[in-house]
């Protein structure tokens, strides 16, 4: 049975305003949390990027909600083993509630410190053995690795927590999703592929899959269009653009691209319940156990009113809110990079 989480978007919003958010969100209903892992925004016009480790911090104090990052890369910007620890002390101060979302990333983040922006298929053979790292830290035992990627040297995490964190695995096309299907925990994406999520699960249905969409509430829907238009044209670009351009700059140059048109064509925006339950609909009717909404632009008190009272009460034939919580930026597109 579906249920229904919230996305906190870290390139939109600073530190306040998503704390803020996560105690809206458990108040109107929603299960669980989604919180984006960058280092820039993907434009100007969102603004923010606050570390999304120090968040998670205050969020394991603010609300009760589980907790997932969708997604950290932890393959260029920071080493495995790092994220490691970050992760084994947030599944600590979540009481278990976390999950640990991966993915291969974007050069937008982590071409930061200087390195390369390797190929889409060396991406996600770092991203394997990224996991391996990752896995062996959170048994508690001192680590030594020597792989084709990584070094770790007498490393051993003294704060770990008793059931280690979910790992689950991004991806946007056969590839990745064979990845995930070999090594991951659960399956996140921003797609309704069910041909993505069924090579996933294999020969098991249970296997745990986690999606995330972005609505525009307000209640005039053509100011909605523009804001949706304005802080997230990103969601448009096609191909391997949202791989490989390294500058919030560089977004923005090829966002000129997107009109209002495709994003009112593409987003709910408005005030129209039922505009937003189709959406959410496609999710559910391609398996997805977890979706989380995200809400472009300020007006987050409204949309919180708006989903408590008029979606997620349309949505309790789907089996809304059903789990008990404890079950993640990207594109919707196909790209080389998620092959």
């Amino acid at each position: 049975m579906t249920e229904f989480g919230y996305f906190l978007s870290c390139e939109e919003f600073g530190p306040a305003d998503l704390i803020e958010q996560a105690s809206m969100a458990q108040d109107a209903g929603f299960r669980s949390l989604w919180i984006s892992d960058h280092y820039h925004p993907w434009n100007d016009a969102q603004g923010q990027s606050p570390f999304v480790w120090s968040v998670i911090g205050a969020l394991s104090q603010s609300c009760d909600l589980p907790v997932e990052t969708a997604v950290t890369c932890p393959t260029v910007r920071l080493h495995p083993a790092l994220v490691a620890q970050a992760a084994a002390t947030s599944q600590v101060m979540l009481n278990g509630r976390f999950r640990l979302g991966l993915g291969s990333g974007e050069a937008l983040n982590e071409h930061i410190l200087g390195d390369s922006w390797p190929a889409a298929d060396v991406r996600l053979d770092m991203l394997e053995e990224a996991v391996e790292v990752i896995r062996l830290l959170f048994t508690g035992e001192q680590v030594s690795h020597r792989g084709a990627h990584y070094t770790v040297e007498n490393a051993r995490l003294y704060t770990v927590p008793d059931t280690p964190p979910p790992i689950d695995i991004s991806a946007f096309g056969p590839k990745a999703a064979e990845l995930a299907s070999r090594i991951a925990d659960g399956f996140v994406t921003t797609a309704p592929d069910r041909e993505l999520i069924d090579a996933f699960r294999g020969d098991d249905p249970t296997r745990p899959v986690a999606a995330a969409t972005k609505v525009c509430w307000s209640r005039d829907r053509d100011e909605a269009v523009r804001t949706a238009h304005r802080l997230w044209p990103t969601e448009h670009l096609p191909g391997e653009l949202n791989q490989i351009l390294p500058t919030p700059r560089h977004f923005e140059q090829a966002s000129e691209l997107v009109t209002e048109e495709t994003v009112g064509a593409a987003v709910p925006c408005g005030p129209d319940p039922e505009e937003h339950v189709r959406r959410l609909r496609e999710y559910v009717d391609a398996g997805v156990d977890r979706v989380h909404i995200g809400q472009m632009g300020p007006e987050q008190r409204g949309f919180f009113d708006f989903y408590r009272t008029e979606v997620l009460p349309l949505l309790d034939g789907a089996g809304a809110q059903d789990g008990d919580g404890t079950g993640g930026p990207g594109r919707p597109g196909r790209t080389d990079t998620e092959r």
